[in-house]
């Protein structure tokens, strides 16, 4: 019998080692698995795992949720396409203090890197970044570029990871997933672009309630699937 319910995170993520990958869902604040979050502090904690990439649209929030996770010093370095905001101060200092690696991408680049990670494209090519420091690689080195008909593009490779941490709204215990409302955002392509998944829910149905035609993430992209407390409040 197929039950990817899992009480814990640590009972979710086993195998993770120092230098791992990990995606985390959400854009801006909504959407942010911040119950796995804490959890995954918990076990970088205790398992002394340092080194890590994390992979997400901004670089946190305040001190709560990616920002609590940065604040550990235990990740190397983000891949994100908004690392500033009024109250990214924890990233803003760890940069400065040379304590972390920035790889900035267009948003719309990210996603689709994400995206091409889960349907098994090798690269693609894009306009956006042509022209700027964006089109060169970490090292300085210019990225492979092509005119297409008249326009000039960038080749951009996909983004894999070991784990996405990843928030939905309904799911079962194969790991079929829904999400409500802007809490969807960047979760059905990293739960399809990581090797492990860790998806929260709000509430587990039983086989069958789900309706088919509303399911978002089929439970083959999930491992694991945890039940946490609905905020007395709706939020996204």
């Amino acid at each position: 019998m197929i039950n990817k319910i899992v009480n814990s995170i640590s009972e979710a993520i086993t195998s993770i080692q120092s230098g791992a990958s990990v995606m985390v869902g959400g854009f801006g604040t909504a959407g942010i698995p911040n119950e796995l979050i804490e959890g995954f502090i918990q076990i970088l904690n205790d398992k002394d795992i340092r080194n890590l990439t994390i992979i997400n649209n901004n670089a946190g929030n305040g001190d709560e949720g990616l920002a609590a996770l940065l604040k550990t010093e235990r990740v190397q370095k983000i891949i994100c396409s908004y690392p500033r905001s009024t109250d990214s101060y924890v990233f803003d200092a760890l940069y400065k203090a040379g304590k972390i690696e920035l790889e900035l991408v267009p948003q719309g680049n990210l996603s689709e890197r994400i995206r091409a990670a889960g349907a098994g494209i090798g690269a693609f090519f894009t306009p956006t970044g042509y022209g700027t420091e964006l089109a060169k690689h970490s090292d300085g080195t210019p990225k492979e570029t092509r005119e297409i008909n008249g326009r000039m593009y960038v080749l951009e490779y996909p983004i894999h990871a070991d784990f996405a941490l990843i928030k939905a709204y309904k799911g079962d215990r194969w790991g079929n997933l829904t999400y409500r409302k802007s809490a969807r955002n960047f979760g059905p392509s990293m739960a399809m672009a990581a090797k492990c998944t860790v998806a929260s829910v709000y509430e587990i149905l039983d086989l069958g309630d789900l309706d088919p035609e509303s399911i978002v993430t089929p439970g083959i992209f999930v491992n694991k699937i945890i039940l946490v407390p609905e905020p007395s409040h709706k939020v996204p």
